[in-house]
């Protein structure tokens, strides 16, 4: 019978003996349909002697010494595809997991692949087929069955030698330093700390009028602070389409807002209604100079467009020559700054991406190395002149 902890004895327990390892993998299952943060129902954790569930749902249970255990900063937390796995612990205890290893993310820079799932890497590094049966089962339903609890240990167990291989193989090949760099990302708190201010940039905006990009971004504060504060999904509290509708039309009292099409009956009088009228009436008495703008994409000058051409061509030598995904090393949004600026500040010249890029494309730029085709070899050179 698998360990299945339902008990904050049993749990203290476990983050006590578990606390004596050099690493632990991790892994959680949860929901979010029905809510704005992720509903936690199960927690899987490994070390090279045991593998246990954590029930956060067992009633009475205390989750310190997990949280603790996150904290230790003696102790290695392998995650597979992080970023949803620290957000709900960030959500939970206000602190990141530190430190922090990403088996996804050590993966691309390996040469495994852009954004390699875990099915995939199991596949790949043990040969092992996984069991994907249970990928929509509900967490969140109790009791469990054994067949479920073991199904859901195979994300932390088979990772144990997953970290183990791409630790040796980020040492053998020296980047090790550049999984840190990327990883510094992930276990910033900032990271996950959602402005409420800048939410309304991600709606599918259909006009650049400063009055009506103004409402779009009050009426998505609006939304998203009562979505937190209801926690429940977004679309729950106001669709994206009412939303952009109402800041297009902008009613002025509850007899116009009651005539648009879509809003609920009685959502014009109630108090949401209320609320984002009076939302709508400061939006038109603020100074229109604190309105907001969309912001422009960056506009490559014609002059820059053969060195951006010549950019590109260079990132597909030297993604082929370290075995690394061109998106990880940089986006063509990048390269058009970089041909089109005097001095960008950007992340591909920075770190291991100048090492690996950006040293030899400001080279390029500044005609100090040529791109060679040599049919012999079936290759571009570069040549340093």
């Amino acid at each position: 019978m698998c360990k299945f902890i339902q008990t904050t004895e049993d749990l203290n327990s476990l983050c006590e003996r578990l606390a004596r390892h050099p690493f632990v993998t991790v892994d959680t299952e949860f929901i979010r349909e029905k809510t704005y943060w992720p509903r936690v129902c199960l927690i899987q954790i490994a070390s090279v002697d045991e593998a246990c569930c954590v029930d956060p749902l067992a009633q009475g249970i205390d989750l310190t010494a997990l949280f603790e255990l996150m904290r230790n900063k003696d102790v290695v937390k392998v995650f597979h595809a992080a970023r949803q796995d620290i957000e709900i612990f960030y959500h939970l205890d206000g602190c990141t997991p530190y430190p922090v290893f990403d088996t996804q993310l050590a993966a691309m820079v390996c040469g495994f692949g852009e954004s390699v799932s875990y099915q995939n890497l199991v596949q790949k590094m043990l040969g092992i087929e996984l069991d994907k049966s249970m990928r929509f089962t509900d967490w969140s339903r109790r009791p469990l069955t054994e067949k479920q609890i073991v199904y859901a240990l195979a994300d932390v167990t088979h990772l144990r030698d997953i970290y183990k291989k791409m630790r040796d193989l980020l040492t053998e090949t020296g980047r090790t330093h550049w999984v840190d760099d990327d990883t510094a990302f992930l276990v910033n708190p900032a990271t996950y700390e959602n402005d409420s201010s800048a939410v309304w940039k991600r709606l599918k905006i259909n006009s650049n009028k400063p009055v009506y990009l103004a409402m779009c971004q009050a009426l998505a504060a609006y939304r998203e602070d009562e979505a937190k504060r209801l926690d429940r999904p977004r679309k729950h509290i106001m669709r994206d389409e009412i939303l952009l509708e109402i800041a297009a039309n902008m009613p002025s009292d509850a007899e116009e807002m009651a005539k648009m099409r879509g809003l609920p009956q009685g959502f014009a009088n109630g108090r949401m209604g209320r609320e984002i009228l009076k939302i709508i009436a400061d939006v038109k008495s603020r100074d229109p100079s604190t309105y907001p703008a969309v912001p422009k994409p960056y506009e490559l000058p014609r002059s820059a467009r053969s060195v951006s051409k010549m950019l590109r061509l260079l990132l597909m030598i030297k993604s082929a020559e370290c075995d690394v995904a061109e998106k990880l090393i940089a986006s063509p949004d990048e390269l058009d700054m970089l041909a089109g600026e005097k001095n960008p500040d950007l992340d591909v010249l920075k770190g291991w991406r100048y090492e690996v890029f950006g040293k030899d494309a400001l080279k390029l730029k500044a005609g100090k190395i040529a791109m060679r085709y040599s049919p012999e070899r079936h290759r571009i050179d570069l040549t340093e002149l």
